[in-house]
Protein backbone atom coordinates (compact mmCIF):
# COMPACT_ATOMS: atom_id res chain seq x y z
CA UNK A 1 0.00 0.00 0.00
CA UNK A 2 1.41 3.43 -0.84
CA UNK A 3 1.84 6.11 1.81
CA UNK A 4 -1.13 8.23 0.67
CA UNK A 5 -3.45 5.20 0.81
CA UNK A 6 -2.08 4.18 4.23
CA UNK A 7 -2.69 7.70 5.54
CA UNK A 8 -6.25 7.72 4.21
CA UNK A 9 -6.96 4.34 5.77
CA UNK A 10 -5.61 5.61 9.11
CA UNK A 11 -7.74 8.78 8.84
CA UNK A 12 -10.88 6.73 8.20
CA UNK A 13 -10.19 4.52 11.23
CA UNK A 14 -9.43 7.50 13.49
CA UNK A 15 -12.58 9.35 12.47
CA UNK A 16 -14.69 6.23 13.03
CA UNK A 17 -13.20 5.75 16.51
CA UNK A 18 -13.84 9.39 17.36
CA UNK A 19 -17.40 9.11 16.11
CA UNK A 20 -17.99 6.16 18.45
CA UNK A 21 -17.00 8.23 21.53
CA UNK A 22 -19.74 9.60 23.74
CA UNK A 23 -20.09 13.35 24.18
CA UNK A 24 -19.34 12.90 27.89
CA UNK A 25 -16.07 11.06 27.14
CA UNK A 26 -15.10 13.73 24.62
CA UNK A 27 -15.78 16.52 27.12
CA UNK A 28 -13.87 14.73 29.89
CA UNK A 29 -10.93 14.38 27.51
CA UNK A 30 -11.09 18.11 26.72
CA UNK A 31 -11.07 19.02 30.41
CA UNK A 32 -8.06 16.73 31.03
CA UNK A 33 -6.20 18.18 28.04
CA UNK A 34 -6.91 21.69 29.34
CA UNK A 35 -5.55 20.81 32.79
CA UNK A 36 -2.28 19.51 31.31
CA UNK A 37 -2.06 22.47 28.95
CA UNK A 38 -2.45 24.94 31.80
CA UNK A 39 0.10 23.05 33.89
CA UNK A 40 2.58 23.42 31.04
CA UNK A 41 1.83 26.81 29.44
CA UNK A 42 -0.15 28.92 31.91
CA UNK A 43 1.60 32.26 31.94
CA UNK A 44 2.87 31.96 28.38
CA UNK A 45 2.82 35.28 26.56
CA UNK A 46 1.21 34.00 23.34
CA UNK A 47 -0.08 30.57 22.31
CA UNK A 48 -1.31 29.54 18.87
CA UNK A 49 -4.12 27.00 19.17
CA UNK A 50 -7.18 25.82 17.30
CA UNK A 51 -10.89 25.97 18.00
CA UNK A 52 -11.99 22.34 17.90
CA UNK A 53 -14.91 21.18 15.82
CA UNK A 54 -16.80 17.94 15.40
CA UNK A 55 -15.18 15.04 17.21
CA UNK A 56 -11.79 16.70 17.86
CA UNK A 57 -10.65 16.88 21.48
CA UNK A 58 -12.56 19.89 22.83
CA UNK A 59 -10.26 22.91 23.07
CA UNK A 60 -12.68 25.46 24.52
CA UNK A 61 -11.63 24.62 28.13
CA UNK A 62 -7.93 25.13 27.36
CA UNK A 63 -8.55 28.27 25.29
CA UNK A 64 -10.67 29.83 28.04
CA UNK A 65 -8.19 28.76 30.72
CA UNK A 66 -5.24 30.28 28.87
CA UNK A 67 -7.18 33.48 28.18
CA UNK A 68 -8.17 33.75 31.86
CA UNK A 69 -4.50 33.48 32.82
CA UNK A 70 -3.62 36.44 30.59
CA UNK A 71 -2.14 34.51 27.68
CA UNK A 72 -2.81 35.99 24.26
CA UNK A 73 -4.21 33.30 21.95
CA UNK A 74 -4.15 33.24 18.18
CA UNK A 75 -6.30 30.78 16.23
CA UNK A 76 -6.32 29.87 12.54
CA UNK A 77 -8.88 30.74 9.94
CA UNK A 78 -8.72 28.92 6.60
CA UNK A 79 -8.14 31.36 3.76
CA UNK A 80 -7.85 29.61 0.41
CA UNK A 81 -5.01 27.11 0.75
CA UNK A 82 -3.48 28.69 3.84
CA UNK A 83 -4.17 29.53 7.46
CA UNK A 84 -4.51 33.14 8.58
CA UNK A 85 -4.08 33.73 12.31
CA UNK A 86 -6.47 35.93 14.29
CA UNK A 87 -6.94 36.74 17.95
CA UNK A 88 -9.14 34.35 19.91
CA UNK A 89 -10.24 37.12 22.23
CA UNK A 90 -12.39 39.93 20.90
CA UNK A 91 -10.18 42.43 22.73
CA UNK A 92 -6.47 42.50 23.24
CA UNK A 93 -3.34 43.76 21.55
CA UNK A 94 -3.21 43.99 17.79
CA UNK A 95 -1.46 41.03 16.17
CA UNK A 96 1.97 41.31 14.58
CA UNK A 97 2.37 40.92 10.82
CA UNK A 98 3.51 37.33 11.53
CA UNK A 99 1.62 36.20 14.66
CA UNK A 100 3.42 32.83 14.78
CA UNK A 101 6.83 34.51 15.07
CA UNK A 102 6.09 35.50 18.68
CA UNK A 103 4.28 32.42 20.00
CA UNK A 104 5.60 30.28 22.83
CA UNK A 105 3.94 27.11 21.49
CA UNK A 106 1.62 26.03 18.68
CA UNK A 107 -1.11 23.51 19.55
CA UNK A 108 -2.15 21.71 16.38
CA UNK A 109 -4.98 19.28 15.66
CA UNK A 110 -4.14 15.73 14.63
CA UNK A 111 -5.92 12.46 14.00
CA UNK A 112 -2.83 10.58 15.17
CA UNK A 113 0.79 11.20 16.09
CA UNK A 114 3.68 8.83 16.61
CA UNK A 115 6.56 8.88 19.08
CA UNK A 116 8.87 10.25 16.36
CA UNK A 117 6.77 13.40 15.95
CA UNK A 118 5.03 12.37 12.75
CA UNK A 119 1.52 13.83 12.69
CA UNK A 120 -1.48 12.68 10.72
CA UNK A 121 -3.80 15.54 9.86
CA UNK A 122 -6.89 15.63 7.69
CA UNK A 123 -4.87 15.68 4.49
CA UNK A 124 -5.14 19.24 3.26
CA UNK A 125 -1.62 20.33 4.35
CA UNK A 126 -2.69 23.56 6.09
CA UNK A 127 -0.52 22.97 9.15
CA UNK A 128 2.39 21.56 7.15
CA UNK A 129 2.51 24.86 5.26
CA UNK A 130 1.88 27.00 8.35
CA UNK A 131 4.66 25.33 10.36
CA UNK A 132 7.31 25.83 7.70
CA UNK A 133 9.98 28.16 9.05
CA UNK A 134 8.35 28.57 12.48
CA UNK A 135 10.70 28.22 15.43
CA UNK A 136 8.13 27.61 18.19
CA UNK A 137 7.42 24.02 19.19
CA UNK A 138 4.36 22.48 17.58
CA UNK A 139 2.41 20.13 19.85
CA UNK A 140 -0.22 17.71 18.51
CA UNK A 141 -3.49 17.52 20.48
CA UNK A 142 -5.02 14.03 20.35
CA UNK A 143 -6.98 11.48 22.36
CA UNK A 144 -4.94 8.93 24.31
CA UNK A 145 -5.43 6.09 21.82
CA UNK A 146 -4.21 8.30 18.96
CA UNK A 147 -0.58 8.21 20.13
CA UNK A 148 0.78 5.42 17.94
CA UNK A 149 4.07 3.66 17.28
CA UNK A 150 4.18 4.75 13.64
CA UNK A 151 2.31 7.16 11.39
CA UNK A 152 2.88 7.10 7.61
CA UNK A 153 4.88 10.12 6.50
CA UNK A 154 5.57 11.95 3.25
CA UNK A 155 8.35 14.42 2.42
CA UNK A 156 6.11 17.51 2.88
CA UNK A 157 4.87 16.47 6.36
CA UNK A 158 6.16 18.62 9.23
CA UNK A 159 6.97 16.97 12.52
CA UNK A 160 5.68 18.07 15.90
CA UNK A 161 7.81 18.36 19.01
CA UNK A 162 5.39 16.74 21.43
CA UNK A 163 1.90 15.52 22.16
CA UNK A 164 -0.83 16.82 24.47
CA UNK A 165 -3.52 14.29 25.36
CA UNK A 166 -5.82 13.51 28.28
CA UNK A 167 -3.08 11.38 29.91
CA UNK A 168 -0.65 14.31 29.86
CA UNK A 169 1.96 16.22 27.90
CA UNK A 170 4.98 14.46 26.40
CA UNK A 171 7.75 16.33 24.59
CA UNK A 172 10.09 14.37 22.33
Amino acid sequence: MDVAAAKQQMRTAALAARGAMSDADRMAAGVAVARHCLDQWQGARRVAAFVSFGTEPPTRPLLDGLAASGTQIVVPVVTGDDLRWVGYEATGPQLDADPLAAVDVILVPALAVDRHGNRLGRGRGYYDRALTGVSASAIAVVYDDELLDDVPVEAHDRRVQGVLRPAGYSPW
